[in-house]
């Protein structure tokens, strides 16, 4: 169930209650009239539970349905035991790592939940994603299966030095799903990412009073910015999570972060982010950087794409014209733009190799790929 358009009642509702500027006093005045079933239905299809239901229980209670409280607990509940088993699975990972002395950063999930919320459960997700170095793949591939996952990416692909879109791992019997992913998945990034520098700035988020080694918050920012612009910003929780952690780390490093996405080519990216970030939920962005950010022609085309299909949360997807328009302008746009668009339609993931291929038969792959994406993407239904 997608809102009809960026005017209806619930979709400004629910853009306040996730907002960090949210003033309680005016949006009670809102909520009178909301359909609470629906809000709460476009509020999961969005990923913000979990800030709706936080703001929620600061409303007086003659506003939210008794039906709705019940349904706002039960998930809450939901997502706290979610919480609990997967802080338990990435501490035992954790040690693993640490063990065979492979260095890994925890990106997204519970750790930016921390980050930008302060509290590991108040972000919605649904696997575990970690980064580690390109030279230790190997290595980690051989200790996630020890561990008892199922790995999607076989040792002999990672010989043939073909390189996926993530390493995903699998346990079947407990319902587990981490990716990996290293310095050459991360092809949304218009420029190769200098893990050194990440790994040399990371910081220590402390979840359970257990620390979990993470992106330092400027670096965050910039990563959690390429992501969803990777999406199309399709979810509100994406643009949540940018005003959230701006609004939370008011000590932020806003040059540092300036250098983070302008070493990677993502200053569009990043300057995307933040105006959805202020127009959409009012993050207090400085004015100097939101300043910045305004004159970056691109971002604000690129923004104005995603306001268009932003509360339809994935249900009305661009077509491929508007696709090739949007990733065009994510690289910057212009010449800059035109090249980024043409590596990601030439660089093939394993979705485009030759599964009985006993080595890389990288041309063909090339090749296969623009045609696999204008049949997956040609019809808008995806």
């Amino acid at each position: 169930m997608a809102t009809s358009g960026s005017a209806s009642a619930e979709w400004a509702a629910l853009t306040a209650l996730a907002s960090p500027a949210t003033n309680l006093e005016t949006l009670t005045n809102s909520l009178a009239k909301i359909d609470w079933p629906r809000l709460l239905a476009l509020a999961e299809e969005h990923g913000v539970t979990q800030l709706l239901a936080v703001t929620a229980q600061k409303l007086p209670s003659e506003i939210v349905p008794v039906e709705s409280r019940e349904q706002i607990a039960e998930l809450q509940r939901t997502q706290a035991f979610f919480t609990l088993r997967m802080s338990a699975e990435l501490f035992r990972l954790t040690e693993r790592f640490a063990a065979q002395k492979i260095a890994m950063l925890v990106l997204k999930g519970p750790a930016l939940a921390v980050q930008a919320y302060g509290d590991a459960a108040m972000r919605n997700y649904g696997d575990l994603d970690l980064l580690v170095r390109d030279r230790d793949i190997a290595r980690a591939t051989q200790l996630m299966m020890d561990a008892g996952y199922q790995a999607h990416i076989p040792l002999s692909a990672i010989t043939a030095e073909k390189i996926p879109g993530q390493y995903m791992f699998r346990q079947p019997d407990a319902k587990l799903l981490v990716e990996i992913h290293n310095d050459r998945t991360m092809r949304y990034y218009p420029r190769a990412l200098p893990i050194e520098q990440i790994f040399a700035r990371h910081a220590r988020v402390v979840i359970d009073g257990r620390e979990i080694p993470a992106p330092c918050v400027e670096d965050h920012l910039v990563i959690i910015c390429v992501h969803g612009a990777k999406h199309f910003w399709e979810r509100l929780m994406w643009i949540a999570d940018v005003a959230a952690l701006i609004a939370r780390q008011t000590e932020l490093d806003w040059e540092l972060a300036g250098r983070s996405a302008q070493s990677i080519g993502a200053d569009t990216m990043l300057h995307g982010g933040l105006l959805l970030a202020t127009e959409v939920l009012h993050a207090p962005v400085p004015a100097t950087v939101l300043g910045g950010a305004e004159k970056d022609a691109t971002a604000r085309r690129m923004v104005e794409q995603v306001l268009q299909w932003l509360p339809a949360a994935g249900e009305a997807p661009p077509g491929l014209l508007q696709r090739a328009m949007y990733r065009t302008r994510m690289g910057g746009g212009g010449l800059p733009g035109a090249k980024y668009l043409l590596r990601l339609l030439f660089s093939p993931t394993e979705e485009d190799w030759d599964t009985n291929a006993q080595e890389s038969r990288g041309f063909l792959e090339v090749l296969k790929r623009p045609f696999r994406l204008a049949r997956k993407h040609g019809s808008g239904k995806e």
